[in-house]
């Protein structure tokens, strides 16, 4: 019998536990986004189109990282808070549609263990039923076959395990079994992922997040320190900070002091308390949580008062104080000197108070296009770098106007957009934008003399009329319905939809567009990419009007990574 290798042998005895309290969450919590950290360029691998935009396991990381940000040095016992600190930073900090989905998930956690201090197996099957219920109300359209299944089957096998009486180990075993089998049979409920032949990223990523926590309840060893360390890190960057632009000036809050603290108390009332702050002159507030956790975020000139009014309703937690008056002064004088000859252009976007518009916006080029429009603010991000909802947030709070309209101008921005309409006192309207150019033919439409409905209408209209091809470099070799791709091919894609794909850019080009009718189009605008020149862009707009001579031609430098080319027909 061959001596078993010194690596597998496992001298520790399994565990048997019946009850978890707050520490044991959060342990179990940070295994779950550590082992995620582990994998996440594994989970960035499983996508369906060959495109550069591989990001889920980023996005899902990014939005644990943000989760356990509150709860890393943390030492509450009651599970309840550490499940509601945890829930309150996925929403802030979520990214692109998974990492929205997995905010639910752990919104229903909290909710489900809401009030314990401990728990046992059936509260865990209780709240992670909870956590299937509200991820798939977070999606418009449901499909099986995604993240939604695995959590929902998960949640399922959690009822049997606890119905038959499992403690919490054998009870997470059944529920990492089941996850890894819903995972695998995702490619049977989707044909793309069957064709693509790669299973649910969004699936998977949450198969290991439940596998962290598992080895974390056998007694097995995660990388705790580094995700502590990583979650650290990026509690000490803001929202506020350079993400946001108006014009090409970084915005930066000019009231004295911004305030942040957590505020434990008994039925607390979330817009009561914003309301009050608001009318004690805070700006840029916000107020998250539940009636008995909440964070409290916003600028004021005396901070002092905040305070007080926060201690008068309860005990105060990681309070933390900034003097941004200074800031904010050296900066405008830096920035005066530095942009003077810009000046008209940012009155130009700030003549009415009523109304702003938030973009989403990846490359130089067409942060310039925006800006000349009027664009309010810029929130930086796209392919690859989706922006939280705490940034998309921060921005709503930066702008003056009551009013926001966002331009998401990517699919997997749009879900995280949606978050921020509950989360601020302000209108907010997302207009769907799924593409920059969608994003650019809403703002021309954009009248700051029609009311508020009218404009979101008008704008949502406008952008569905635009029609929109890629131009890109294929990361993976697939077949996608009858596209057969093989890696480093030129591909096109129409509104998102993958083409065609070559080894030569010019004959893509020219099928793209044939594909898209463009013979049925006047107008079509050439955004060139970070990695084209301005040359190679006027030939290739040669060669197109030489062989659609009808139409209008315009060549503008747009900046964008990945995609050599974005054409916008209209």
């Amino acid at each position: 019998m061959q001596e078993q290798s010194p690596r597998t042998v496992r001298t520790q005895r399994p565990r048997r536990i019946s009850v978890f309290d707050g520490q044991d969450l959060k342990k179990a919590l940070l295994a779950g986004a550590a082992w995620l950290e582990e994998h996440r360029e594994a989970i960035n691998a499983l996508n369906v189109f060959p495109v550069p935009d591989g990001d889920t396991g980023s996005n899902m990381s990014a939005t644990m990282q943000a989760a356990i940000r509150d709860i890393v040095d943390s030492n509450e016992t009651s599970a309840g808070v550490i499940a509601s600190k945890l829930a309150h930073g996925a929403l802030m900090g979520a990214r692109g549609n998974s990492g929205v989905i997995l905010s639910q998930t752990l919104r229903g956690l909290a909710q489900g263990l809401e009030n314990k201090k401990t728990f046992a197996a059936p509260d865990l099957a209780a709240a992670l039923a909870e956590a299937s219920r509200l991820a798939y109300r977070a999606v418009l359209k449901p499909v099986e076959g995604t993240i939604l299944t695995v959590v929902r089957e998960s949640a399922e096998a959690a009822k049997i395990s606890a119905e038959r009486g499992d403690d919490l180990v054998g009870l997470m075993q059944e529920v990492v079994i089941t996850a890894r089998r819903s995972v695998a049979r995702t490619p049977d409920l989707l044909p793309t992922l069957k064709q693509a032949g790669v299973v649910d990223s969004g699936g998977q990523g949450f198969c290991i997040i439940l596998e962290g926590a598992w080895r974390y309840i056998r007694g097995e060893s995660v990388q705790l320190d580094a995700v502590a360390a990583a979650a650290l890190s990026s509690a000490a960057s803001t929202a506020t900070d350079a993400h946001i632009k108006k014009g090409r000036v970084t915005i930066k809050e000019e009231f004295g002091y911004e305030v942040v603290f957590l505020l434990r108390g008994e039925k607390l009332d979330i817009e009561g308390i914003r309301q009050t702050i608001i009318d004690m002159g805070g700006v840029s507030t916000v107020v998250a949580g539940d009636e008995k956790m909440l964070k409290v975020h916003t600028h004021v000139p005396w901070p002092g008062k905040i305070l007080d009014y926060g201690v008068s309703l309860g005990s105060l937690l990681d309070i933390n104080i900034e003097n941004l008056q200074e800031q904010s002064l050296t900066y405008a004088a830096e920035s005066e000197a530095e942009h003077a000859s810009d000046t008209e252009d940012y009155r130009a976007s700030t003549l009415i108070p009523d109304l702003a518009t938030i973009a989403v916006v990846s490359g130089a080029g067409f942060e310039k296009v925006f800006q000349g429009l009027g664009v309010s603010a810029i929130v930086s991000g796209g392919q690859t770098m989706n922006p939280s909802t705490e940034e998309l947030l921060a921005a709503v709070n930066t702008v003056a106007a009551k009013q926001v309209i966002i331009l998401p101008n990517n699919s997997n921005v749009i879900l995280s957009a949606r978050q921020v309409v509950s989360l601020t006192d302000k209108e907010v309207y997302i207009v769907p934008t799924d593409t920059m150019p969608q994003g650019i033919a809403a703002l021309l439409s954009c009248n700051f003399e029609a009311d508020f409905a009218a404009n979101c209408q008008t704008m949502t209209e406008a952008a569905n009329n635009i029609q929109t091809a890629e131009i890109t470099t294929a990361v993976r070799t697939v077949q996608i319905g009858s596209v057969r791709v093989r890696e480093g091919d030129f591909i096109g894609l129409i509104n998102g939809n993958l083409t065609i794909a070559g080894q030569n850019i010019e004959d893509v080009i020219r099928d793209t567009l044939q594909r898209m009718h463009i013979e049925r189009f006047e107008i079509l605008t050439l955004y060139y990419g970070e990695d084209a020149t301005a040359q190679e862009a006027q030939e290739t707009a040669k060669r197109i009007k030489g062989q659609n001579s009808h139409i209008e031609i315009e060549v503008v430098d747009g900046g964008q990574p990945y995609y050599a080319y974005i054409l916008s027909a209209e």
